[in-house]
């Protein structure tokens, strides 16, 4: 099983290492998210992946968690979950008699279009008011808010409208 992950991993031209034997940790760049570390680690059974997506909430904690139960209702084999901290995962296992280097492909394209897609819609709903004093406090100092640009709407006070007065489907990842 372990050269058939090293295969697909090799293929897809991802950067990875195998800490320990059957235990890969494969770093996927985003645009949205820098980017998505994300475990396979194989089992006697199943290949168990695990990826962090984000940490709890500050605020906002209903909305949050309905947006990320809705999401859990059209992905394909990963799903959001929270650790005992409450901060938040994807995670999935797949059988190892379905593990292929098409099926391996296959999950990790699922990882990061889901946590790349929907970070920005968790940061709006989880973190908008710790986004807003983040702009703030660089628009006084001069400093760069290049990396806060997909917040402007809502964190830009002369543009700014609430993340959670959107209406549904108005921004990606948000149905």
């Amino acid at each position: 099983m372990r050269e058939v992950i090293e295969a697909a991993l090799r293929a897809a031209e991802a950067s990875f290492e195998e800490p320990r034997p059957g235990a890969f940790l494969v770093r996927l760049p985003g645009q949205h998210k820098l980017a998505t570390m994300t475990w396979l680690i194989v089992g006697d059974q199943a290949l168990h992946v695990e990826a962090f997506f984000c940490r709890q909430p500050d605020e906002n904690h209903a909305e949050f968690y309905r947006w990320l139960l809705t999401k859990n209702g059209t992905t394909y084999g990963v799903h959001f979950a929270l650790d005992p901290v409450g901060d938040v995962y994807l995670v999935g296992r797949v059988p190892l008699t379905a593990v292929s280097e098409e099926e391996i492909d296959r999950l990790l394209g699922c990882v990061l279009t889901y946590a790349d897609e929907g970070f920005d819609r968790a940061l709006e709903l989880g973190f908008a008011s710790s986004i807003r004093r983040e702009w703030e406090w660089r628009a006084k100092r001069g400093e760069s808010l290049a990396n806060l640009q997909a917040f402007a709407r809502f964190a830009d006070p002369d543009l700014g409208v609430s993340p959670v007065e959107r209406p549904p489907g108005a921004a990606e990842g948000s149905h």
